[in-house]
């Protein structure tokens, strides 16, 4: 099994910042990759970026040169790095750990871009 929890949504302004946190416990030697996902109202969950063990990284083109995926090996956590945010970056943002047999999620955190 695995735990996953992520930190640090919030209400920022248009071309503000914001860093993600998702903290990994329990079988962590059984992760393959982690991955951010967001889901906006109305809208079907989509995939923002991922990293392997690794620690290739790969994002939706969307947010390419705005968002970095990057890791603490140390402290099992991934962070996504958000920058020069957008309103239509508005949803709610899930961190998923994958395992061979199947995905781990989180309770997920709000991020609100607006003025």
């Amino acid at each position: 099994q695995v735990q996953v929890v992520e930190s640090g949504g919030g209400l920022v302004q248009p071309g503000g910042s914001l860093r993600l946190s998702c903290a990994a416990s329990g079988s962590i030697v059984s992760i393959n990759s982690m991955h951010w996902y967001s889901q906006a109202p109305g809208k079907e969950r989509e995939l923002v970026a991922e990293i392997t063990t690794g620690g290739s990284t790969g994002y939706r083109a969307s947010v390419k040169g705005r968002f970095t995926i990057s890791r603490d090996i140390a402290k099992n956590t991934v962070f996504l790095q958000m920058n020069s945010l957008k309103p239509e970056d508005t949803a709610v943002y899930y961190c998923s750990a994958r395992t061979v047999e199947r995905a781990y999620w989180g309770q997920g955190t709000q991020v609100t871009v607006s003025s």
